[in-house]
């Protein structure tokens, strides 16, 4: 009796226990990091000097999104920055673009590679060839924020051990639900989340569309890792369990493209889960290591999700084999909630409502979205709970050492600017405080 009393308590209170702590956590480090930047009129301000900063773009068939985001680049308010965009051996018109592209933008260089090898080859190609220290690397369909570098760069000079930075992207594609869902995703989720392990001092990755990385670090640890599916997760590991620190910066707006399909969705979570579980078994001997106790909670937090997900496939397991076969009385459960549903939807709401007052200056427009998004917080657990169950068996019987290639993935339609206004020119001199 005590064995199912445990199993159903442990599925139902976990995604409760971890909403309410990631609200606190977002809340205390609003109030203690990110409220005082508010105030900030010009973030060039922040800086000291202004070292030579390259951008690094790889990209594989992006023709769709190249010019744009070259154009783009070549507008951000810093004085001393190179592009470099690295070909990984695209099969459409992305190479002759950006060769074209080189004529009418002077911070711009090419490498062109001449098959596919993946985005962590992509990466640590560009790293070898870039002039600055410090290296701000994006994905080829992504839009940033004009301030963008001043507000990164500022964290390395704040902290000699800062080794990377990771920024805060938004979802550009809304023009379908499930679009608009992963609004409230990348706010109540994934915003929380990154505010509150940047309160313990660990994060489990940096945002692999938008982060700052400095060489030295870089060069320390070997880049970027070319057989891991998720190169983002793998590359914060690498930074943190070597002693390095990861920053999170909330005004590093980045304007993402999302998968709008549910067959799009699926692959990229399913990679992501399968990517998590990559690093986790890479990384396990940091359960035995004292020197790597600081990242004991991130590992811990992210196993203690694997066996959730698991409890709660084995329940829903259960109730469905309920309506055919007649269980002992114990066993005899419904995944349809009563009193629970309604702490469920509240705190639903109240997750929402705080990730939204949080971003509302990022995302002007994020408010709107609010009926849409009170009830993907569950939506987010048993979609975590579906690619969880399929990623562990998938990632273990992977071939160990296999290169991690290139897949163009369902980035949903396209809007020619971001929800909050023109792309390039960040509202950024309102202050408004929580």
């Amino acid at each position: 009796m005590s064995s199912q009393i445990f199993l159903f308590d442990f599925a139902f209170y976990y995604p409760l226990f971890m909403a309410y702590l990631w609200m606190i956590g977002g809340i205390t480090y609003y109030w203690h990091h990110e409220r005082k930047n508010h105030r900030i009129q010009d973030p060039l301000s922040l800086l000291k000097e202004m070292p030579l900063v390259s951008v690094i773009v790889p990209c594989f068939n992006e023709e769709d999104n190249i010019h744009e985001v070259v154009e783009t680049l070549s507008d951000l308010n810093y004085p001393d920055y190179e592009i470099i965009c690295i070909n990984d051996g695209s099969k459409d018109k992305t190479g002759a673009m950006l060769d074209e592209l080189t004529k009418t933008h002077p911070k711009l260089r090419v490498i062109h590679q001449a098959k596919n090898q993946g985005k962590a080859v992509a990466l640590n190609t560009a790293t070898l060839v870039a002039k600055g220290e410090f290296l701000l690397c994006m994905d080829g369909d992504a839009i940033l924020n004009r301030d963008i570098i001043p507000w990164m760069l500022h964290h390395f000079e704040d902290g000699h051990r800062v080794g990377a930075v990771t920024g805060n992207p938004r979802v550009r594609t809304r023009s379908t639900l499930l679009g608009r869902l992963q609004v409230g995703e990348f706010s109540s989720i994934i915003g929380l989340i990154k505010r509150t392990q940047r309160i313990y001092g660990r994060i489990f990755t940096v945002s692999g569309v938008v982060a700052m990385f400095r060489r030295r670090a870089l060069l320390e640890i070997g880049f970027w890792s070319a057989d891991m599916l998720t190169e983002d997760i793998d590359i914060s590991w690498k930074l943190q369990t070597r002693h390095w620190d990861i920053r999170f910066e909330p005004h590093a707006v980045c304007w993402i493209l999302t998968p709008e399909t549910l067959a799009g969705l699926w692959k990229q979570r399913l990679r992501w889960a399968m990517g998590g579980i990559q690093v986790i078994q890479k990384y396990s001997h940091t359960l035995f290591a004292w020197r790597e106790r600081r990242m004991w909670v991130i590992f811990a937090e992210y196993v203690i999700s694997v066996c959730w997900a698991y409890s709660m496939a084995a329940i829903i397991a259960i109730w469905l084999i309920g309506f055919v076969v007649e269980l002992p009385l114990p066993w005899q459960i419904s995944v349809i909630p009563n009193w629970q549903g309604v702490l469920i939807g509240t705190t639903c709401i109240l997750q929402i409502l705080t990730s939204m007052l949080l971003d509302r200056r990022y995302d002007h427009k994020i408010f709107r979205h609010f009926f849409w998004l009170i009830w993907y917080p569950v939506a987010y657990w048993l979609l975590t709970m579906a690619t969880m169950v399929w990623a562990v068996p998938k990632t273990f019987i992977r071939k160990r050492g296999m290169r991690a290639l290139w897949v163009s993935p369902d980035r949903g339609l396209r809007t020619s600017t971001a929800p909050s206004g023109p792309l390039t020119k960040a509202k950024s001199h309102e202050n408004t405080d929580l």
